[in-house]
């Protein structure tokens, strides 16, 4: 609409002289460097309604024809010519058009049929010319048509609509430059040309495409499907086309859209021919295990082994959401090639991202910038791809810089049903596939009960995306056979729908009737394959009996072969030191403090902070930022690569880490200093994201499970906004390894801590990740010299040095990012030194432990307001405070310590947030198991809440002040029980 409202908006009213000059001679355009240019005069206000005809999908066509107006009216039709000078006169384009007048003689007819074929494509290609359903046809003005917003049309080659006569369609004209129908010929009788166009659009396959601004691709697409003779089909070798494809779809639940087998081998060899070395898919249960057998080519008895509820359970998922690796030859090709089906829970389309993530992350370790090497295929559901707001968030991921992954092909299984939905109750759009729109992503409907057909329209969609790099929809217009799964009556609700289902016949059986009929094979032959592949599904059945335990490595999704021992296992148990040394800290510290590009002009606010840093490394100190260069830099110098992705990330949401510095002469100009740490170390990577925490956070998810030797980070804008992508950490983050042994190394930055800023910016909500940990809270764990490492290995979150890779949920800080007690000495960085579980008290109350009167346990920013109170009230020899910097897994041995330290005290655990939230219910049962029950535990902080905070700052300071008083009042618990 964009590209119409401008040509409309050019539009300038005509003086009567002008108008009258126009008529003798072409209009002049403006030429400015080779281009042609005209100053819009007005803006136009009128509503979609007024102008009916000028929608999104005519903006290319309308826009060609005002161009050709301008150079010569007598170039358009009749009534392009009266609605140009009319919108001229400053008529609204709804008001603007006018029936051109009665069509007499043949040079009228001529300008007729001219526009008709010039138009052809907009009157062919808008969403109501769809393919007809695989189904009866009385199935097909019911349930399909009123499921795809389909009503009856007029069809605009009917002879009369043009005012032509029947004899007009005899008559031979001329052919744009625009189509292809031709072929080699340049003009054709009109019944041909509409006979060709039919051929094109109206049969089995529908395109939409008008809808992308761009020239060169809607022409490409127009080669692709008018071509004469582009669609003769030749029929598939028959016993491939049953032996790879077809024949265990009664085992695998893809009744009713068996097509989309050798729609998936079809993408996949032709990407293959073009170079693709990987494929990296996603796709929900239905047809999942059949995609498995004859996609992928997983061996049918360890698929089979799913089936015996009697084996020894290797996997905590169910079969229909186990992902796959496979490498093998491509028949087609003769190239290698290797298959990835992601695992995946039953949230429909969170999976999208994750996928898109490890496609990103595999193009950039091997060097391919522009999708040539490794793609991804997204296998999507009707109902779930127009209702779930994951796949919007994917796309608008699919062409920023740091994301793209340079075209998706995405293949939608079109039911034509949600579970037990009708289309009509599930969508608002005509099409499910119409979400795709928004990024210029053509889309290729087909009858799926025409296998020829979708080859044909996969073959085109592998093309698209290996020439433009940009995503394609194929929307496989099919049906269930049989209910939501196995088990489910469809007749309950979709009783005319399952009735006609009932009587169509599958399209195997009709595939192979076709080629029976023309002579390809005989019936003995089809029987007899029918009989041979049943026979290797029942060996491979018998094979499967054999099995005494599945075997969790035959249904890893991403391996790390060289990370792990053959068995699986970590190849050490010892963890090294994350000290640096102080040669190292000084230059890791001046890169951070510097600018390395030359006339490079920073901002004035910004010399201060990096002088600020100068100054901290002069005085061998670290506030958080600059701890976070050292961190990074360090691991980059070592060839880890680190990738930081989240909203405003770049600069921080709180401007303290400046990771990208912006020149302030030169537009665009970027210096990232963290890649100038050393000439042989790994790429740094910094991104801003779209403002998605879902998308995001799966990506950046999928881009760990490429490797183990990596860091990748998200960090949210604010701790609190993590909650929109609940479903990756629930589904996926804190359960991946138990669901389907596969470990994962992403680390979650989330800014928390409660300082009067209201219930939207304060909270991570602690309490949720710590509830979602796997430690038994009753179970003091048995001690050993390497318990801390055992410890982190057992349990379900943690990060790099590691010899084995965890999920680190880091509560980062937000007003200690400049608090000038928040600092680290370089003492507590250099080798030999280690991640410090707990911080012990190290002052007075240390020096004297057995007058000691109580331990405070803490963690996070409410240290520094409880030594700051404990000072004004003279109580540093009294009361210790301890803070737990490793929340879990739990450090029962540092607590054990801590506590026997201070005989005679009581033991408080004080927290910020209220009692419902934060940390308390995690850590008083297991610090009560660490004494054996001997001491009592007592809370101090604000009272339970449904909020996460108050919005108002003297409340939120007089709740601060309470649980202080608490903390620190020696006699508060005096009498409790």
């Amino acid at each position: 609409m964009h590209r119409l409202r401008t040509t409309v908006a050019r539009l300038r009213p005509l003086t009567a002289a002008q108008t009258a000059q126009s008529l003798s001679q072409p209009r002049l355009l403006a030429i400015e460097g080779g281009l042609r240019t005209f100053k819009p005069t007005r803006r136009l206000n009128t509503s979609v309604v007024a102008e009916p005809f000028l929608n999104g999908t005519s903006s290319n066509y309308v826009e060609e024809m005002y161009y050709a107006w301008l150079e010569n009216p007598r170039n358009v039709h009749k009534s392009w010519d009266i609605f140009f000078r009319n919108a001229s006169a400053g008529a609204p384009p709804g008001a603007a058009y006018q029936s051109p007048p009665p069509l007499i003689g043949s040079s009228q007819g001529l300008a007729s049929v001219r526009g008709l074929v010039g138009a052809h494509v907009f009157c062919i290609t808008v969403p109501r010319s769809s393919p007809p359903p695989p189904i009866s046809p009385t199935l097909t003005w019911s349930a399909f048509l009123y499921s795809f917003g389909i009503s009856p049309h007029v069809n605009v080659f009917t002879t009369g609509f043009y005012g032509l006569v029947e004899s007009d369609l005899d008559k031979v004209f001329r052919l744009p430059k625009t189509t292809f129908i031709g072929g080699s010929e340049g003009s054709l009788p009109l019944r041909e040309i509409i006979r060709r166009l039919e051929m094109a659009y109206c049969q089995h396959i529908g395109v939409e495409f008008m809808f992308i601004n761009d020239m060169e691709q809607c022409q490409w697409i127009r080669q692709k499907f008018e071509t004469p003779g582009v669609m003769q089909f030749m029929a598939l070798p028959f016993e491939e086309f049953l032996q790879r494809k077809w024949s265990s779809e009664k085992r695998f639940g893809l009744e009713g859209c068996e097509s989309l087998i050798p729609a998936l081998k079809t993408i996949i060899d032709k990407s293959s021919q073009r170079g693709v070395e990987s494929v990296i898919m996603g796709m929900p249960h239905r047809g999942r295990l059949n995609v498995l057998a004859n996609v992928i080519r997983k061996e049918l008895d360890q698929i089979f082994c799913q089936f015996d509820s009697k084996l020894e359970a290797g996997s905590g998922d169910v079969k229909y959401h186990l992902g796959m690796y496979h490498k093998r030859m491509n028949r087609v090709s003769d190239r290698e090639i290797t298959l990835s089906l992601m695992a995946n829970p039953s949230h429909l389309e969170a999976v999208d991202p994750v996928v898109q993530g490890k496609t990103k992350a595999e193009q950039f370790y091997c060097g391919d910038n522009e999708g040539k090497r490794a793609m991804s295929i997204l296998i999507h559901g009707d109902a779930a791809f127009a209702g779930q707001g994951i796949v919007y968030e994917t796309f608008h991921l699919s062409d920023l810089p740091s994301y793209t992954t340079h075209g998706t092909i995405h293949v939608v299984v079109n039911n034509q049903i949600g579970f037990t939905t009708d289309p009509r109750m599930a969508r608002s759009s005509a099409y499910p596939t119409d979400v795709a729109r928004v990024v210029n992503a053509p889309i290729f409907h087909v009858n799926a009960d025409d296998p020829e057909a979708v080859v044909y329209v996969c073959e085109v969609a592998a093309e698209w995306r290996n020439t433009f790099h940009k995503d394609v929809v194929v929307d496989l217009v099919c049906y269930r056979r049989n209910g939501h799964n196995e088990m489910d009556e469809p007749m309950f609700t979709q009783p005319l729908m399952y009735k006609q289902i009932k009587k169509q016949i599958g399209v195997l059986q009709q595939f192979a009737g076709k080629l029976i009929a023309e002579g390809v094979v005989t019936t003995q032959a089809y029987e007899e394959e029918v009989a041979r592949y049943d026979k290797i599904c029942e060996d491979a059945y018998a094979r499967s009996k054999d099995e005494k335990i599945l075997h969790i490595k035959h249904w890893l999704d991403s391996p790390w072969p060289d990370f792990f021992t053959k068995e699986g296992q970590p190849k050490t148990m010892n963890c090294p030191s994350t000290g640096i040394s102080e040669e190292e800290l000084n230059h890791i510290g001046n890169i951070a403090a510097s600018v390395p590009e030359e006339d490079f002009t920073i901002h004035g606010g910004l010399s201060r902070i990096l002088k600020g840093r100068a100054n901290m490394v002069n005085q061998r100190l670290c506030d958080w930022a600059l701890g976070e260069y050292m961190a990074f830099g360090s691991l980059l110098k070592e060839g880890i690569h680190v990738r930081l992705s989240g909203q405003d990330v770049e600069r921080g949401t709180f401007s303290h880490r400046h990771h990208v510095l912006h020149d302030q002469n030169v537009d665009k100009r970027i210096c990232i200093p963290m890649n100038y740490v050393s000439p042989d170390q790994a790429p740094y990577t910094v991104c801003n994201s779209s403002l998605s925490e879902y998308g995001v956070l799966g990506f950046e998810l999928g881009f760990a499970m490429a490797s183990p030797n990596a860091l990748v980070l998200w960090e949210a804008q604010f701790g609190d906004f993590h909650n929109t992508a609940q479903c990756i950490i629930d589904q996926f983050i804190s359960s991946g390894q138990a669901k389907w042994v596969r470990q994962n190394g992403i680390v979650l930055l989330l800014p928390h801590g409660m300082e009067g800023m209201g219930p939207e910016h304060s909270s991570a909500r602690p309490e949720r990740f710590l509830q979602m940990c796997n430690d038994d809270p009753d179970v003091f764990p048995k001690l050993s010299e390497d318990f801390a490492v055992r410890q982190l290995y057992d349990c379900n979150w943690i990060a790099i040095l590691q010899p084995f890779r965890k999920p680190l949920i880091v509560f980062t800080p937000k007003s200690l990012l400049r608090h000038p007690e928040a600092k680290s000495s370089f003492d507590h960085m250099l080798p030999g030194t280690h991640f410090m579980r707990i911080i012990p008290e190290d002052g007075p109350a240390a020096a004297s432990p057995e007058k000691v009167k109580r331990i405070v346990f803490c963690t996070g920013k409410i240290y520094y307001e409880l030594t700051r109170e404990r000072k004004n009230r003279g109580m540093d020899a009294a009361v210790a405070v301890v803070r737990v910097e490793q929340l879990s897994p739990f450090p029962f041995d540092l607590v054990k310590a801590e506590t026997e330290r201070y005989p005679n005290a009581d033991l408080v655990w004080c927290q910020e947030e209220h009692k419902n939230q934060g940390y308390y219910d995690y850590v008083k049962p297991r610090i009560r198991t660490t004494i054996n029950r001997t001491r009592p535990v007592w809370y101090a902080g604000r009272d339970p809440a449904a909020a996460p905070a108050t919005g108002n700052k003297p409340t939120h300071l007089a709740e601060l002040q309470r649980l202080l008083d608490t903390a620190l009042d020696l006699e508060a618990f005096a009498g409790k029980v």
